[in-house]
């Protein structure tokens, strides 16, 4: 058989390439006091994992990844006096005389709306937040919800668009959010709002021990005047947006300009 004249070159060069990529693979070796760098042909073939790569693993399912809450910066004590505003079902009977010692105590000037048997639904499907907000103008707003809603089945999927809603409506507005006082196990309002609201404005009711009424879900009034006493407490080390909360001495005062609004039928 005639064999072509560039045979054997083609099998030398075969074998030299062979044994580069062969000699890819091999950790660098020392000759003669000299560090001989292995070649790049196995990163070719066998790319870096991500973890190893400039860019962290993550990028590649960046459109799937949940995306992360922003990060709130936590200002120190606020100690102007400031224009409150207090929304939330029938548990503000029991907190806002008490919110009212707080705000005549440390400068403040209250105004209460109380929506009886109101829901993150009911306020978050109209505008009613944004015309007392133009109304009152506040500096400061605390919201208290959730108590109606306790055992909403899948809650989290039914009311999230309206957790938005008043958010959206407080916008750029200082604000904590009271967690309802729970008397049995909730079916996810308080993770549900927990969720949405930034760091440092939730303050968590549910674990608690509250003195009840006789219908056995709103605190008594002395029980709901402490609960407003732990929330002052809580903002002091917690709250993204401190005010100035100072304990007022024991009693409770008027509750300042109170708006009520009936239940929606």
């Amino acid at each position: 058989m005639k064999h072509s004249p560039y045979t054997g070159l083609w099998l030398l060069l075969s074998i030299a390439l062979v044994a580069l990529i062969g000699f890819s693979f091999m950790p660098p070796v020392e000759i003669g006091g000299i560090e001989v760098q292995r070649t790049t042909f196995a990163d070719v073939l066998t790319p870096l994992p991500a973890e190893h790569c400039n860019l962290p693993a993550a990028t590649a399912v960046a459109d799937t990844a949940p995306v992360a809450k922003p990060v709130v910066k936590k200002v120190e004590l606020d100690t102007l006096p400031k224009s409150i505003l207090f929304i939330g079902d029938s548990m503000l009977e029991g907190l806002s005389p008490r919110m009212a010692s707080y705000a005549k105590h440390n400068g403040h000037k209250l105004n209460t709306v109380i929506w009886y048997s109101s829901t993150s639904e009911v306020w978050g499907r109209c505008d009613t937040l944004r015309h007392f907000i133009r109304k009152y103008r506040p500096d400061y707003i605390f919201v208290c919800l959730g108590a109606n809603e306790l055992f909403v089945r899948d809650i989290i999927t039914k009311r999230a668009k309206y957790v938005d809603r008043i958010l959206s409506q407080i916008g750029s507005i200082p604000y904590v959010w009271i967690g309802p006082p729970n008397w049995k196990k909730d079916t996810g309002i308080n993770q549900l709002v927990s969720s949405k609201v930034t760091a440092g404005t939730y303050f968590m009711s549910d674990g608690m021990h509250f003195d009840r009424a006789k219908d056995g879900a709103h605190p008594t009034r002395s029980s709901a005047a402490l609960w407003m006493d732990s929330v002052a407490r809580w903002m002091k080390h917690n709250c993204s947006h401190p005010i100035k909360m100072e304990k007022p001495a024991p009693g409770l005062s008027r509750a300042g300009s109170v708006t009520v609004l009936q239940p929606q039928r």
